[in-house]
């Protein structure tokens, strides 16, 4: 006897085929922090500027220890009553220790000025990790240290923050499907008696990521970044104080060719900045950062090289 074969580009077939798939709510993808719900569109648009020359050295003594040594020479800004902003020349050295295992991360730096800061990563459990950071100055009242406690579920995360000031601060943020997260904070800042509430939603798949973020301070946050390919990323965001009614837009892009990575942004103000790293040589890497601000007239260049084996 004959048997029917259904042909598979019927139309049975395609509507088969065009099926969602069934999400399973209780096998869901743990999120990213609430704190970095940010972090592709604050890469691309928002990278690490710099004025003046720059020079990094760091020295790899074993699997775990090393040392870095880091020179910067440029112009600070001093703030004024005026509108302009006035520029004296400074040159500092910064030397610092950096312990790296799987479960503890220890990060010192040392600073002509005085300034002595560290951070230190500690994995208590498999899910429980401590992260603290601290800063002594100085300067009265500029001192300051955090504490945070970042409990990582199956699906979901939450965060403890405790800080001098009387800051208490608690975070946490939930995989509502494969590709939405949703989250809130709260904190409290008792030595200025003020609290404020925060909430936050994060959808992102592997072309593109979106987020959200308002808090009761006045601050709202969008982002967007869409991955073009494997190596051009676009970004914008917009970033709004209904309280001063401030805003600002920008859109920027991200660059990672074979031998260097190129990040450049223009803003609503007018200001355009980008960013260059070019790997020389297995080690040594060269950088350029420029920022270009017509409307203030404040125009900053930077070249730097990073040395490290």
């Amino acid at each position: 006897m004959a048997t029917f074969v259904q042909p598979t580009n019927s139309p049975a077939a395609a509507a088969e085929s065009k099926k969602p798939e069934k999400v399973d709510y209780l096998d869901l993808p743990c999120p990213i922090p609430y704190e970095e719900i940010h972090r592709e569109a604050m890469m691309s648009l928002k990278p690490e500027h710099f004025e003046g020359m720059r020079f990094d050295f760091t020295k790899v003594l074993n699997q775990r220890f090393s040392l870095s040594h880091s020179i910067a020479m440029g112009p600070m800004e001093v703030p004024s009553q005026s509108a302009e902003t006035f520029k004296i020349p400074t040159a500092n050295y910064e030397f610092g220790a950096n312990f790296i295992d799987p479960k503890l991360m220890l990060f010192g730096r040392i600073l002509t000025d005085g300034r002595l800061s560290a951070r230190v990563k500690c994995d208590l459990s498999e899910n429980l990790t401590m992260k603290a950071n601290a800063q002594l100055t100085n300067e009265p009242h500029m001192s300051h240290g955090m504490f945070n406690f970042d409990y990582k579920g199956t699906d979901y995360r939450g965060q403890m923050q405790l800080g001098n000031g009387g800051l208490v601060g608690a975070s946490y943020i939930q995989s509502v499907t494969p590709h939405l997260s949703l989250g809130g904070e709260v904190f409290w800042a008792g030595q200025h008696r003020k609290s404020g509430l925060g909430y936050a939603a994060r959808y992102s798949t592997d072309k593109m990521v979106t987020s959200g973020q308002i808090a009761s301070t006045g601050m709202v946050a969008l982002s967007y970044v869409q991955k073009v390919s494997e190596k051009v990323s676009l970004a914008t965001d917009l970033m709004y104080n209904y309280m001063s009614r401030d805003v600002t837009a920008s859109c920027g892009y991200d660059y990672v060719l074979r031998q260097c990575r190129l990040r450049g942004k223009i803003d609503s103000n007018g200001c355009a900045s980008a960013f260059l790293e070019e790997r020389l040589n297995m080690g040594l890497n060269f950088l350029v950062s420029a920022e270009i601000d017509h409307r203030k007239k404040d125009y900053k260049f930077g070249f730097g090289l990073t040395v490290g084996e």
